[in-house]
């Protein structure tokens, strides 16, 4: 039997991710950054598709080469169709289309946010279905339950503002450099998460709300610079760590919510904000009080990478379920 080769391609923000999988098993998973966006404090769209456009070809060869394969091998052409940047997906679906029919191969949409969730699927231990799976980004903040590989319902989603977006906002409030959600988690293993209270916005159901913490911080900030202009400066370790601790409490007790309301104890975390030291924490202090089963996936699986759109695809493809080569990019998208 012949073998199933995909090459996926990621670019719905600032990253270029290709990779090749074989089988179900991902043989290279290369990503190239944006450096360009840190000078201006966050992504840059016009910018991030110029940088698609220039970039993309020598990571699908860097890839190829790594994974062993050509382009005669492959079986599939896949690539992120939606949520991300208009501009950036247009540059990953463009592309994949022109190689698929210059191939004559199929070609698979994935979307992005999906994609997180069944990253969780790439290496073991792999979760038992049905999973939970708080999948938290600079763009997203949902709980999704996940019944198969492609049977994925959305529990809970942020109403304004993602978890990933707060680090980053609040970062940029404490004068961090961009992307500054890393950098509050490095500082707040050296403070206290109690020293200071931020507001907790709590809404009904498993529903999140961010917009309110960040206000919190930013009116507090306000408040003590009054007092002392080196506030933040002095007290930079304990502001990261109430900030992180608040923001992890948030996501962690509607995360609980939905395991008592469903009775699934197998739960996952994905995203890039699943590489966040203190939030894998908490899920080990709650799979040890709760009995739960989880799930992290390592780290380069975490942050936006073509490995995690080329597992869905290959789904995918056992089931047949391809798209024209007339298929188009959408900003926002739901799950199939």
């Amino acid at each position: 039997m012949k073998s199933v080769i995909i090459l996926a391609i990621e670019s719905s923000c600032d990253d270029t991710s290709v990779a090749i999988l074989k089988d179900g098993k991902i043989f290279s998973n290369i990503t190239y950054g944006q450096a360009v966006h840190a000078q201006f404090g966050g992504v840059i769209p016009e910018e991030a598709s110029r940088q698609h456009m220039h970039n993309i070809m020598s990571v699908v060869m860097a890839a190829l080469e790594k994974g062993n394969a050509t382009l005669q091998d492959l079986s599939a052409i896949a690539f992120t169709q939606s949520p991300g940047l208009m501009g950036s997906l247009i540059v990953g679906a463009s592309f994949a289309k022109s190689l698929a029919h210059s191939l004559n191969i199929p070609l698979i949409a994935v979307n992005h946010i999906q994609a997180h969730v069944i990253s969780n699927l790439i290496a073991e231990p792999k979760p038992k279905f049905p999973f939970l799976c708080l999948t938290v980004s600079g763009g997203h903040t949902q709980i999704v339950r996940c019944d198969g590989p492609l049977s994925t319902t959305i529990l809970g989603t942020t109403i304004d503002d993602a978890a990933g977006e707060a680090f980053d906002k609040c970062a940029k409030m404490l004068g961090l450099p961009y992307p500054g959600g890393p950098l509050i988690d490095k500082y707040a293993q050296l403070g206290n998460p109690m020293a200071f209270e931020f507001a907790k916005p709590n809404v009904n159901g498993l529903d999140y709300s961010f917009s309110g913490l960040k206000t919190s911080v930013l009116y507090f900030l306000q408040k003590q610079k009054t007092i002392d202009t080196d506030f933040v400066s002095k007290n930079l370790n304990d502001l990261c760590a109430s900030i992180q601790h608040t923001i992890i409490n948030v996501l962690m007790k509607k995360l609980n919510k939905a395991v008592v309301g469903t009775g699934i104890k197998e739960v996952c975390i994905a995203g890039g904000v699943s590489a966040n030291k203190g939030l894998r924490a908490a899920m080990e202090t709650y799979a040890q009080k709760y009995h739960w089963k989880i799930y992290i996936p390592a780290f380069e699986y975490c942050t936006d990478n073509a490995g995690m759109i080329a597992m869905v695809a290959y789904y995918k493809f056992l089931e047949n379920r391809f798209e024209r080569l007339t298929a188009s990019p959408s900003a926002r998208g739901v799950y199939e």
